[in-house]
């Protein structure tokens, strides 16, 4: 059996650098779908989630180069709008994509996604916005088809502040027509990175950090460049290390 030994009573000095933000690149990477361009991301940390995140764009159709923590994303070449079952259910945080897909192809389906077992995460909040959004939903043997002729804003409580379903709000409704609020929206800084970015790529983003989002669509979006901001968790825990 593997095991870690640590030896204690010794002095922590010296820099490290934080990676960049596991929670900011899994969004962040999936709104690259929206512009139907070209996305240059820095600062991507090289994990297992950003590898299955980056697998299903290039099932999907996307190009994807790598080069260090540069990672370029050309999404113009999108032909599926399927989430691979298999690679969904490796993850919970796969179903952000669906949000992006839908956004920009009117259309997505995928299974109910995977990931760690901590407490009940349904997706219901999830579709449930979707519904606002004037978004179809059918669910057959465990698939869930989502479609529309066209996504609608409208204004979407949510019964409590999923960063999840927030994110899937935004990046669902970027191109929608009209104005979309979430109210009692999650505050986490992820959220914000993520708005940022997408205000970059030409979004109309507002209050992302707070309690209250306005999403104005807009018509297109462009070709962006964008540093995913360091992992808070990451730094706390140098942090602490360094303060014993």
């Amino acid at each position: 059996m593997q095991s870690y030994v640590i030896e204690g009573g010794r002095k922590l000095e010296g820099e490290v650098y934080i990676s960049g933000s596991k929670n900011a690149s899994l969004p962040i990477i999936a709104g690259s779908i929206l512009n139907g361009n070209i996305s240059k991301l820095y600062n991507v940390p090289n994990i297992h989630d950003t590898q299955i995140t980056l697998k299903i764009l290039k099932l999907l159709g996307c190009k994807v180069k790598k080069n260090g923590k540069k990672i370029e994303i050309n999404s113009k070449y999108i032909n599926k709008k399927e989430i691979p079952e298999d690679l969904m259910r490796q993850m919970r945080s796969t179903v952000i994509m669906a949000g992006a897909i839908i956004g920009r192809f009117k259309e997505a389906t995928f299974s109910y996604p995977g990931g760690c077992e901590i407490g009940a995460r349904p997706i219901d909040l999830h579709l449930s916005a979707f519904k606002k959004l004037g978004i179809n939903i059918e669910e057959n043997s465990g698939f869930i088809r989502c479609s529309c002729d066209k996504i609608v804003g409208a204004n979407i409580n949510l019964d409590f502040p999923s960063v999840g379903a927030t994110e899937n709000i935004i990046l669902a409704t970027v191109l929608a027509e009209g104005i979309t609020t979430i109210s009692n929206a999650a505050m986490e800084p992820e959220i914000e990175d993520l708005a940022n970015y997408l205000n970059k790529m030409g979004a109309k983003i507002e209050g992302a950090g707070t309690n209250f989002i306005k999403i104005t669509g807009v018509k297109k979006l462009k070709e962006v460049s964008y540093k995913v901001m360091p992992d808070r968790i990451e730094a706390g825990t140098f942090l602490c290390a360094g303060a014993t």
